[in-house]
């Protein structure tokens, strides 16, 4: 107890409870004091807990002064910025941001002809921009929107080149050949002269890789004086990437037109569209549906992409689409495209290629001048006739490139001043031929026949052979005795064949059992042979009605043991009573079998147009024939042998 007159510190007992008590410990830990009646160990006790406190107070203090500090800092910066805000605005050096981002967004358009129905949707959006927070998602999600909407050329377009003069020389200087091509784009400015306006169009190139059909878009561009921009669907599968994303979701965007108009800056731009044969589709839709109002005339002056969510008018846009193959574009797609064939290049037109337009270009990139270098025209030639074979010619200027390469080589290794490329000496810069003959057969003995087929590298050469594996040898008497045998002949076919070559062989087959019948009835060879009919290189796919004719007339050749003319290819396909179908393809097809040093050529009549159509020097030296039924080709390839 306290006495009277007693100081507190003077009273251990009494000193050590306050000095506790003024702790924030635990209620264990002050326990732990209470219970502790040895007075110099009590008063430790006490002393340990003043400390813990001592130190946490210290860092407390540390710690809630350099919160305060940066408090302060943060603060006195954001009065600072305030108060700059207040000075400039009032020296009119600059406003407040969402002023600046309305006067931004205005100034775009203020020398536009923007249609009402987009100045209604910008002038709410402003409004509706005036009462968001600066910091909020939907102020960016506006803003952006905004931007997009004041960015696009409204009204605005390029002046364009109507000058045909000029528009041939420019697409004469870029590229040998493509008269086609190079017609119609010269039409289309005659028709924008008359007019007095041009008025967009949907073309689509269709042709071999390697002919120019994406380049001669650009030259195009060129000769119309027209912004150029060019995006490849080949494997998209997305939807939006074309109409655009819906403005819902986290980093929506517009579609590639829309992106087109802003990058280029004008209405009338020439927008390439490449690879549309191999446009893919997936879980997020087609977009080859989505491409139809984009390309047809008709609706395309209302396209309306996802993200605006407004009407752009795109029918001054100058639409030219690229394919390889016809069959894989769906049906509606192609019906609003006007397809020009770019076909592949004859031996000729190469080698005036590659003289303008490859050696040139390629001595440029390796740096070879012409008086380091020389190529005679048999070697070109034979570089074409043995490597380079295909219808384009992004292959022959991949030799090209190689063949100078190795020059550029030689001539800094000082191994020569100056390197002339041979026929002798072509192969120790192009390795091995990759083509070694035009043909499998010289000579074709009975039951083998010459064809010609279509594919995407262009046209080729395609025999059909036939053989007898297994013949039943049957009796007119066995034959009337056993009524119950079935004597009827088979055929096997081999060759990757796919579903329409294999019924059109099926076709050709009783097709040549009915002539066989009409011209020999005496002949049982298709009711004892077990044929098997195999069409060559049997790794690649073949597929289509084209060598239906073929086929009937090695069936043929094969009954009456005889060959055929020699030199003679022949394409077509066969109906089930012998009348001969039009075929596509018959420039490749023709290139194919001068190629192979064919002399007579068997076509189906309506393709009559289209053979007259060729350039001369392709139809020199090969004597034509048309048919309409079957026995027109009989005629030709039997009877005149």
């Amino acid at each position: 107890m306290i006495q009277s007159g007693q100081r507190i510190i003077d009273n251990p007992v009494y000193l050590s409870d306050l000095g506790a008590a003024l702790t924030g410990s635990d209620p264990e830990e002050l326990q732990e004091v209470l219970n502790e009646t040895n007075i110099p160990k009590r008063l430790y006790l006490t002393l340990g807990l003043l400390k813990k406190e001592f130190e946490l107070s210290k860092l407390q203090q540390k710690i809630g002064k350099e919160v305060e500090e940066k408090v302060k800092q943060q603060h006195r910066k954001y009065m600072l910025h305030e108060q700059l805000k207040v000075i400039k605005k009032e020296l009119g050096l600059e406003k407040e941001d969402k002023d600046a981002i309305e006067e931004k967004f205005k100034n775009r358009i203020k020398d536009l002809s923007v249609p009402k129905h987009v100045l209604d949707v910008i002038e709410e959006e402003l409004s509706k921009l005036q009462f968001l927070d600066n910091h909020s998602s939907e102020f960016s999600v506006t803003r952006n929107y905004l931007d997009w909407l004041t960015s696009l050329p409204w009204g605005k377009s390029t002046e364009e080149s109507l000058d045909l003069k000029v528009a041939k020389e420019v697409l004469e200087k870029d590229h040998y050949g493509m008269d086609d091509v190079k017609k119609r784009i010269l039409e289309f400015i005659a028709v924008s002269n008359l007019k007095g306006s041009t008025q967009g169009k949907i073309i689509c190139f269709l042709g071999p890789p390697g002919v120019g059909k994406t380049s001669i878009a650009k030259s195009i561009a060129q000769a119309l004086n027209r912004e150029y921009f060019r995006f490849s669907v080949g494997g998209m599968t997305d939807v939006a990437e074309i109409k655009g994303h819906r403005r819902t979701y986290v980093g929506a965007m517009p579609g590639k037109l829309v992106q087109c108009l802003k990058k280029t800056k004008t209405e009338n731009p020439l927008v390439l569209i490449d690879e549309i044969d191999k446009i893919g589709r997936g879980y997020q839709g087609d977009p080859s549906s989505a491409l139809l109002e984009l390309l047809d005339p008709e609706q395309n002056a209302n396209f309306l992409d996802h993200y605006l969510d407004v009407t752009i008018d795109l029918s001054k846009v100058l639409f030219i689409c690229t394919a390889n193959q016809i069959d894989t574009i769906p049906e509606p797609l192609r019906d609003r495209m006007e397809i020009i064939d770019v076909s592949g290049y004859v031996a000729e037109e190469k080698l005036n290629i590659a003289k303008q337009y490859l050696i040139p270009t390629a001595m440029k990139l390796t740096g070879v001048t012409e008086d380091k270098f020389k190529i005679s025209d048999d070697s070109l030639n034979n570089l074409i006739k043995f490597y380079c074979r295909e219808s384009g010619v992004r292959n022959l200027q991949k030799h090209i490139e190689k063949i100078l390469r190795k020059c550029a080589f030689k001539i800094v290794n000082n191994e020569a001043e100056k390197v002339d490329i041979s026929v002798d000496n072509l192969k120790d810069f192009c390795g091995k031929p990759t083509f070694t003959h035009d043909r499998m057969y010289e000579i074709t003995p009975p039951g083998i026949v010459m064809g010609l087929a279509w594919t995407a590298m262009g046209g080729s050469s395609l025999y059909i052979e036939t053989v007898v594996h297994k013949q039943n040898a049957i009796s007119k008497k066995l034959e009337i005795e056993d009524n119950s045998r079935n004597y009827e002949g088979t055929i096997k076919l081999t060759g990757h064949l796919g579903d329409v070559m294999k019924e059109s062989a099926d076709i050709s087959y009783s097709v040549a059992k009915s002539f066989l019948l009409n011209i020999d009835p005496e002949n049982d060879f298709f009711k004892r042979s077990h044929i098997h009919l195999h069409v060559p290189e049997g790794a690649t796919p073949k597929d289509g009605p084209s060598a239906g004719v073929t086929m009937v007339t090695a069936l043929i050749s094969l009954a009456l043991n005889k060959p055929i003319r020699q030199n003679t290819a022949m394409t077509g396909e066969i109906s089930l009573t012998g009348k001969v179908l039009p075929v596509g393809g018959i420039k490749e097809k023709t290139i194919a079998a001068k190629r192979a040093n064919v002399n007579c050529l068997i076509l189906p009549d309506e393709n009559r147009k289209d053979f007259e159509e060729l350039p001369d020097f392709i139809k020199d030296n090969l004597q034509v024939n048309y048919a309409k039924y079957y026995q027109d080709v009989y005629d030709v390839v039997f009877e005149k042998v």
